[in-house]
């Protein structure tokens, strides 16, 4: 998931450092509430640092942190106690903080004076503003200065600048509060055993134009945007109980972490798509996108249908080197910063990718088999025959048949699957392979995305259409198996360089071969057995790089980590072929492994064996809440639920293999089409309540996607 150009690391927050987040704005500071320019930490609003410096002084001394509670993805409690104007040690000044972030920031203040006398308080709030790029921060490299104009007024400060013809706007208000350019001060006496509490708005203007919905004095938190969309988000989505409470709670814990993470294009507000992960990937990416909003359609399936309308407008249409936009390639990523779209001619989107075009075609399959309408997908079509277009024309840089990467300027990706960073894809000796790369699950994506759009072509009855598609899918399995399967070693390369030599490194990558349905059915039980062996699967979870490799190193991003989203993917891979008790094993595995970060999945951790660590080791900067690893639990349950709806035809599988002892399960008001039903399992019964009139319910597994695809015999086509 690493940005354009941007290092994966990130700055150190602080200890005890606390993130609240509503979409893509979002505030991070120290575990009293207060933010420092030295530190990545500071109020965002569309990839720029809005607030770079909130102290908050009790005569003239920081408060001391108690506590703070994210209490709603977007809200935060800070619980501190103050100096005493005497000096005296055992102060009974308390602080409280309550802050929410949206357009901006709300934060109400509030200091309780708990002696039986009455407390004299200077309370001072210093404010700065760098209007720094998100990267710059994450770097800690702010090099452009913002020429500043601070015009204290009557109960506010503004803050003004301009750049490169860019125009910022910060406007701090506090009503009878004395502003300065530093800030703003109060001079109060609380009496015995009360307190006093003032409210304080940040309010963000960027070239003339004001946020949309911004807060207020007048309105309560809970009518806030945020709130609001958070409350129907709530109502919306499933409600899911288990048995086993820690479960449930990190299934809790991913739908809010869901919710928080959604953003919304002003032009199109009732249209959400997923932000790759907090505190430095709160925009659009094409890959992350499309495969959580696929993990999450137990959830909410209009996720994947906003991702595809926002994507599909967003598609390449012309060749640009430094973009790396080409006609019909999915971006990467879109970013609204000042620095984008000075690097970026004026846009905002990145289209380095290899993968996220294939699975903008398999997403638009598996939205229609939930049920879409019609007429939008009608819409959507045109795009994924763009898209397949761009594999042929584009990703098929040598007519070998083969999807490869290699970025057009030194400034885009070196690799440019999943698995992004420089050093991701070597050879089994640790040696770099050189692009152009072919990976080996971006094969598996293509193979998806044909197969998809055959499917969809015999949908309508356009079975020559359907039949093309099927060839093409089935050509591409045939050289994939002939060309990565190294047989000396019992598993598939994780790529061709460019000599188109095996790379032949043991990685987790082939495990989405298996989900995606290009392994052959006589290898897969191979594939499985080396997911599943020592040098691979930790006890945690299976590794991104197997530890006998010679670049493994457990604490690495991509060579030897364990990449929740990952493990999903792979243990769906795993269901698919049958091998029920590994993807159990795999699904336990994660679980057990998210109640050691308090019930979320962080994006990575450490790939430790669990012989060796008695818990697993978090990765020093992953991202928390991140997309994919929220999803990972949701898709978890899916995939443990074998739940496969196919209401183009009627048609809904459902047969769970829960592991042993997990327990009752039930899940009420799931999406289903334009339906919702309810589904139950207890004690090895299945009940699903709700289903529409004319749906086939098979108390089984579904056959896979490919083997519809008689197109000889149109009229053979069952489902078994």
């Amino acid at each position: 998931m690493a940005g354009w150009n941007a290092d994966t690391g990130a700055g150190p927050l602080g200890e005890g450092a606390v993130t609240v987040l509503d979409g893509s704005s979002f505030c991070i500071s120290s575990a009293n509430g207060d933010m420092y320019p030295e530190r990545p930490h500071g109020v965002f609003f569309e990839d720029t640092r809005i607030i770079s410096r909130w102290n908050l002084m009790v005569n003239e001394a920081p408060v001391e942190p108690l506590s703070s509670k994210t209490h709603e993805p977007y809200r935060a409690v800070f619980v501190g106690r103050a100096t005493r104007s005497d000096g005296r040690a055992d102060s009974p000044l308390v602080v409280e903080r309550d802050r929410h972030v949206g357009a901006g920031i709300r934060e109400d203040i509030t200091v309780r004076n708990f002696s039986r006398e009455p407390a004299v308080c200077a309370i001072t709030l210093i404010v700065e503003t760098d209007f720094a790029d998100l990267f710059e921060v994450k770097d800690g490299r702010v090099l452009r200065t913002w020429q500043q104009t601070k015009t204290p007024g009557n109960g506010s400060l503004t803050i003004e600048s301009a750049r490169e013809g860019a125009h910022r706007r910060v406007t701090v208000r506090a009503p009878g509060a004395n502003f300065s350019q530093d800030g703003l001060s109060y001079v109060v006496v609380i009496p015995p055993r009360a307190s006093w509490t003032r409210r304080i708005i940040v309010l963000p203007s960027f070239d003339g134009v004001a946020a949309p919905e911004p807060f207020s004095h007048e309105n309560p938190a809970a009518s806030s945007a945020a709130a609001r969309r958070y409350q129907e988000w709530s109502e919306y989505t499933p409600v899911l109980h288990l048995e086993d409470d820690d479960t449930e709670q990190i299934l809790l814990r991913s739908h809010d972490d869901l919710g928080s993470l959604r953003i919304f294009d002003p032009k199109n507000p009732g249209r959400a798509v997923l932000a790759a992960g907090a505190p430095w990937f709160m925009a659009l990416f094409g890959r992350d996108a499309l495969l959580t909003s696929y993990m999450t359609m137990l959830v909410d399936p209009s996720l994947a249908l906003g991702t595809l309308q926002t994507l599909a407008e967003l598609q390449g249409a012309s060749v640009d080197a430094l973009t790396e936009e080409e006609p019909g390639r999915i971006p990467h990523e879109v970013r609204r910063g000042v620095s984008a779209r000075l690097a970026l001619r004026g846009g905002g989107a990145y289209y380095g990718t290899a993968d996220a075009t294939p699975l903008f075609v398999t997403l638009l399959g598996e939205v229609s088999r939930w049920g879409l309408g019609a007429d939008v997908l009608g819409s959507l079509l045109p795009h994924a025959d763009r898209a397949l277009d761009w594999i042929t024309r584009y990703g098929d840089r040598d007519g070998d048949g083969l999807v490869e990467y290699a970025r057009a300027t030194d400034r885009g990706l070196i690799n440019q699957g999943w698995k992004d960073s420089w050093d991701a894809i070597n050879f089994a000796d640790g040696g770099l392979a050189e692009a152009p790369i072919a990976l080996c699950e971006v094969q598996g994506y293509v193979y998806s995305a044909f197969i998809s759009r055959a499917v969809l072509a015999l949908d309508t009855g356009d079975m020559e259409l359907a039949a093309h598609w099927r060839n093409r899918a089935v050509a591409l399995k045939k050289q994939f198996n002939e060309r990565f399967w190294l047989p000396e070693r019992g598993y598939y390369a994780v790529a061709l360089d460019r000599h188109k030599r095996p790379v032949d490194a043991c990685t987790s990558n082939m495990g989405h071969c298996l989900w995606s349905g290009i392994v052959d059915d006589e290898k897969a039980p191979l594939v499985a057995q080396r997911l599943m062996s020592d040098e691979m699967f930790t006890g945690w979870g299976i590794r991104t790089l197997a530890s006998d490799m010679g670049a493994f190193n457990p604490v690495s991003y991509h060579n030897g980590s364990v990449w929740p989203h990952d493990n999903a993917l792979i243990a769906a891979g795993l269901m698919r072929h049958g091998f029920v008790k590994e993807a159990q094993r795999v699904a336990s595995a994660m679980l057990e492994a998210a109640n050691y970060f308090d019930g979320r999945l962080p994006e990575l951790f450490c790939g430790f064996d669990r012989k060796t660590y008695a818990q697993p080791v978090p990765y020093p900067t992953a991202c928390s809440p991140q997309a994919w690893a929220a999803g990972t639990p949701v898709l978890l349950m899916r995939i443990l639920l074998r739940l496969d709806p196919y209401l183009t035809t009627n048609d809904l599988w459902l047969a769970p293999v829960f592991p042993e002892g997990f327990g009752d399960f039930e899940a009420r008001n799931v999406p289903l089409g334009t339906s919702h039903v309810s589904i139950r399992v207890s004690q090895g019964s299945v009940t699903i309540t709700g289903l529409p009139p004319g749906i086939r319910l098979h108390r089984e597994a579904r056959s896979p996607l490919a083997d519809l695809l008689d197109i000889n015999d149109p009229d053979s086509r069952t489902h078994q």
